[in-house]
């Protein structure tokens, strides 16, 4: 099932958002689960309803992270300078067809965040063999609808329900070469905000004392960026 994702395009002048031309998208693995599960739970009733078809609770939502294999299928998402993640995309694959899936945090949404990881599965799937990528989202969805329509897919409707299928040509010398870029890209952009977040953190330990309450910094707080098997 599919998350609202807002689809390529500027934003309105009214919200103060710009479009960015780049964004870091980053393979996500194994050890990323607790990542994965705090950005799904952080969604609310109604983004939970289009991205999985239900309103799913907060066990329903930890045993789909678990069961997610990254030995099959590919998961990929968008860190901020925070290093949370703050757009999910999974594609899961079988066989020849492929499934994507996305949710995208409300407060990134208007970034074109739905439109680059819906770009990158495009890639991805494409390398890993697949002919036809598939995209089941709710009727009502009609950002993600947008964005799939665009790419040129075949929508079909039944209810309530859309199933969206996107015929990908085959693999070659230019998508490889594009997909090892946009990866190495991806790390080096994620090295950076992690290479700030703890200069950052290394001055707060520094700080002195505030001048009214006499109180020192937490030395002993953990910082994310501190996680080095991140």
């Amino acid at each position: 099932m599919s998350e609202p994702v807002v689809p390529p395009g500027p934003a309105p002048a009214a919200s103060g958002r710009t479009r960015f031309r780049w964004v870091a998208v980053r393979a996500l693995a194994e050890r990323h689960r607790p990542h994965m599960l705090t950005h799904l739970l952080a969604l609310g009733e109604r983004d939970r309803y289009l991205r999985f078809g239900q309103i799913a609770s907060d066990l329903q939502i930890a045993r789909y992270v678990a069961r997610i294999d990254f030995e099959r299928d590919e998961v990929f998402g968008i860190f901020n300078h925070r290093l949370d993640v703050v757009a999910l995309a999974h594609l899961a694959l079988a066989g020849p067809n492929a499934e994507f899936g996305v949710s995208v945090l409300p407060q990134v949404r208007g970034r074109g965040f739905g439109g680059r990881l819906f770009e990158r599965a495009l890639l991805l799937a494409r390398n890993r063999g697949v002919g036809t990528l598939v995209i089941h989202a709710l009727s009502e969805n009609t950002a993600m609808l947008r964005i799939v329509r665009r790419a040129g897919a075949r929508i079909d409707h039944d209810g309530g329900d859309t199933v969206s299928r996107l015929s990908l040509p085959g693999e070659d010398f230019a998508s490889r070469l594009e997909a090892l870029a946009k990866r190495q890209a991806a790390e080096l952009d994620y090295g950076l905000k992690r290479q700030a977040r703890q200069i950052g953190a290394f001055w707060r330990r520094l700080r002195p004392a505030h001048p009214r309450t006499g109180d020192a910094p937490d030395t002993q707080a953990r910082d994310p960026a501190q996680d080095t098997a991140v």
